[in-house]
């Protein structure tokens, strides 16, 4: 998987691909994710328009306990949802034209937290982010979608989940 983000910090070995033929099967590998979220982890998810991203949330949230609506934040860039101990930011930067877009946004402060940042299309801002502790990916496939995930070692924990689910 390539990243648009040049940073130096390695990245551990990834996740072998994970088959979700279904939406449900999305959801759950979210809700896998949920028992190893931690305060100040930055996700990011990539993959073309239907690929599942804002359906993986979803599944993630609803693992953390979140029983109101998830919607997908394309048109506010961002949700917050506040989960337990968990505050946690879900953007969209799918509408970004440019990368200059991320300084203007004012959302540097909120990376910087112990906030929980879930990015959806996060090459839409460039090199500008810091770089993820776990980076996904959601793919179409001929039966539903494939899922392939690597970490740098805040997101380790992450990874187990998803494998181990």
């Amino acid at each position: 998987m390539t990243h648009p983000c040049h940073h130096s910090e390695p990245q551990s070995p990834s996740v072998p691909e994970i088959a979700l033929p279904d939406e449900a099967a999305t959801r759950r590998a979210g809700a896998r994710l949920a028992r190893a979220v931690t305060p100040g982890l930055k996700i990011y998810l990539r993959g073309p328009l239907g690929a599942g991203k804002t359906t993986f949330v979803r599944g993630l949230l609803g693992g953390l306990g979140w029983r109101g609506k998830v919607k997908s934040p394309s048109y506010a860039l961002v949700e917050v949802y506040v989960v337990s101990r968990l505050h946690l930011y879900h953007f969209d930067f799918y509408r970004f034209r440019d990368p200059g877009e991320w300084y203007d946004s004012g959302f540097r402060e909120i990376f910087d937290s112990a906030a929980v940042c879930i990015v959806e299309w996060p090459e839409k801002a460039g090199d500008a982010l810091p770089p993820p502790d776990l980076d996904l990916a959601l793919d179409l496939a001929s039966a539903g979608r494939t899922l392939r995930a690597s970490a740098r070692p805040a997101g380790e924990r992450c990874l187990a989940a998803l494998r181990d689910g």
